[in-house]
């Protein structure tokens, strides 16, 4: 799937590295973003072993805990409303829900059936503060991460889509593109952004390897690392 924003030569640069070196690599690309735009809580990852997703928001919140307040024909129609949304376009789609009952998770929206019928619409996976469950079941190749697993869907609904959500203390915004793994999830601030993070992430690595050969090596203490910090520092 290409998207209409990155093409799919970007976006597989992107998929290539894990989360936490994205974030590495934003804090030298966008310095500003050091200190948020990443989930900060933990998330269980339904699926640990598969490859990092790279994908555009959609949003939505839930609830679980109380039965819906439309039914009958409003129930359905808002119900389709919110499918049309997260249909979205050929960009390749993560859903990020956000459960606002007091007990986030009290409910699971997303399992077997849901996941196939959000991967028939384009999605990729999905990031919730929420429960999710059939996890053996799911669609092939869909990661969830999620704020807990549970049994139980209980009276789960939507409440509102296309708008801004908190998850795991990550605010996403429609369209914010995200990039996530088993370790959580990250905001991209811009596509020029993203372009930007191979190169950076490369940089990083370079560095990296003269501390952690130095390290390996026989013979290692305080002043061959003193020498290693001032290697790395010369690489650019």
């Amino acid at each position: 799937m290409v998207s209409k924003y990155l093409t799919e030569a970007e976006l597989s640069k992107l998929r290539a590295l894990d989360t936490p070196t994205i974030c590495n690599a934003l804090e030298v690309v966008a310095p500003e973003r050091r200190g948020y735009g990443y989930t900060s809580s933990p998330l269980v990852a339904a699926h640990p072993g598969l490859p990092p997703m790279v994908g555009y928001a959609r949003t939505a919140t839930i609830k679980a805990k109380e039965p819906p307040i439309l039914i009958g024909d409003a129930a359905a129609e808002h119900r389709l409303a919110y499918y049309k949304h997260m249909e979205g376009g050929s960009e390749p789609g993560i859903r990020i829900i956000e459960d606002i009952d007091d007990e986030p998770g009290y409910g699971a929206h997303w399992g077997d059936v849901l996941t196939n019928i959000h991967k028939g619409l384009g999605c990729i996976g999905v990031i919730t503060n929420g429960s999710v469950r059939d996890i053996p079941d799911s669609a092939p190749g869909f990661q969830m991460l999620a704020g807990k697993i549970g049994p139980s869907h209980a009276f789960v609904y939507v409440v509102d889509f296309a708008l801004e959500v908190k998850v795991g203390g990550m605010t996403v915004r429609p369209g914010d593109l995200i990039h996530a793994d088993m370790h959580g999830a990250v905001v991209i601030p811009s596509d020029d952004v993203a372009r930007q993070i191979p190169d950076a992430a490369a940089l990083i690595t370079r560095r990296e390897a003269v501390l952690i050969g130095a390290a390996q090596a026989e013979g290692f203490n305080s002043d061959k690392l003193a020498e290693a910090i001032k290697g790395a520092g010369e690489i650019h």
